[in-house]
């Protein structure tokens, strides 16, 4: 047995259940029970089951509609590094022949003196980035971008780092169970220095929508 999996058998059979625990005044569930719902946890069949209380599975996920509060910042993780090769094969794969992004020498001549980063690549991480903390199996559709701009150059090189903020939300009025959710995404560089900014809106689900996924789940395995 391994050093982790003892020392968390030691800390279960340690505990006492009933010190500590109480009850979350708006679900009646006890605070740990309120984080595992709240964490995207699976309900469970009759293989699961049978594995006893270790055996929860979670579920990553990004945030419901009904989650998120305009003001909400979030800080995204890890950055990501745009390589030459990132940036050719983006650039040629999406049929773009710009020799900003494909011609090193001629890119000296001109004003920032070397190629950049093709600007659709880096939105395309900007946003990309957010999905694991906002969107990801909670998204109904992307709806558009209202603002896209791109105030520094990303080189070859830079490292990516982005966050978003929710600046408005609204529910739905004709998609009963989902809402307009709407998302400011900023870009810096390893310098600090703003290279992207978006605005977007999105159609999220409402967290009923959880509920309905974790009861179909387990009617699955009936």
């Amino acid at each position: 047995m391994s050093r982790e999996a003892a020392q968390g058998r030691e800390a279960t059979q340690g505990r006492d259940p009933e010190q500590g625990q109480g009850q979350d005044s708006a679900s009646g569930r006890e605070p740990a029970q309120q984080h595992y719902a709240d964490s995207g946890v699976y309900g469970r069949g009759p293989a699961d089951k049978a594995a006893g209380p270790a055996g929860r599975v979670f579920r990553q996920r990004g945030m419901y509609f009904d989650e998120l509060e305009v003001g909400d910042e979030f800080e995204h993780a890890p950055g990501r590094t745009i390589t030459e090769a990132d940036n050719v094969a983006f650039t040629t794969m999406t049929m773009n022949s710009q020799a900003l992004h494909l011609d090193a020498h001629w890119a000296q001549s001109q004003p920032f003196g070397q190629r950049l980063v093709n600007s659709m690549l880096t939105l395309a991480t900007l946003v990309g980035a957010s999905v694991t903390q906002l969107t990801q199996g909670t998204l109904v559709a992307n709806l558009g971008f209202e603002e896209v701009e791109f105030p520094h150059p990303l080189y070859h090189g830079d490292t990516l780092y982005t966050r978003s903020r929710i600046t408005a939300k609204r529910p739905s009025r004709s998609r009963p169970g989902q809402g307009i959710v709407t998302v400011e995404h900023i870009g810096t560089n390893q310098e600090g220095a703003v290279v992207a900014r978006c605005v977007r809106s999105g159609l999220f689900w409402e967290s009923t929508h959880e509920a309905g996924h974790e009861s179909a789940h387990e009617d699955s395995h009936e």
